[in-house]
């Protein structure tokens, strides 16, 4: 007991990379112990720049990895990451957004009617339409017939 509270207080300082084994795995990340023999946790978000679905699927127990400690607070929790230790994927490889319109926004309340106008009379073709297939639907089955 004496020695782990004795290794417990070597200094550890963000980003620094360590050696530590990963000895749970949860949901939502990995708790680790270090070289040291402090403890520390890794969050999913903190796994890789792509998604990850499952902890799992990029570290399991007993597996010992390299991580870099980006936090530590004043409880001494030590929080790190092992997609900080990789390059960011380039810029190129993200899906890009769809060019914006070159055309100027105009404002005023001609606008804004007209485009109000619009939109309402799409909601109310849409509203009859499915009105109409709501009554045709029902008009379509027949009920049985009482017995007399």
């Amino acid at each position: 007991m004496l020695e782990e509270k004795v290794q417990n207080n070597l200094p550890v300082e963000v980003g620094e990379v360590v050696e530590c084994t990963v000895e749970q795995v949860m949901p939502y990340g990995a708790f680790v112990r270090l070289a040291s023999g402090q403890k520390g946790m890794i969050h999913i978000s903190e796994l890789s720049y792509k998604y990850v679905k499952k902890v799992e699927d990029v570290i399991n127990a007993n597996e010992k990895i390299s991580a870099k400690i980006i936090k530590v607070d004043e409880k001494g929790r030590i929080d790190l990451s092992i997609k900080q230790m990789e390059a960011p994927p380039s810029r190129s490889t993200r899906p890009s957004r769809a060019p914006r319109s070159k055309e100027p926004v105009s404002s005023g309340p001609e606008t804004f009617e007209k485009r109000l106008s619009s939109f309402m009379k799409v909601s109310e073709m849409k509203i009859a339409d499915i009105n109409n297939r709501a009554n045709n639907a029902r008009s379509g089955k027949k009920r049985p017939k009482k017995p007399k």
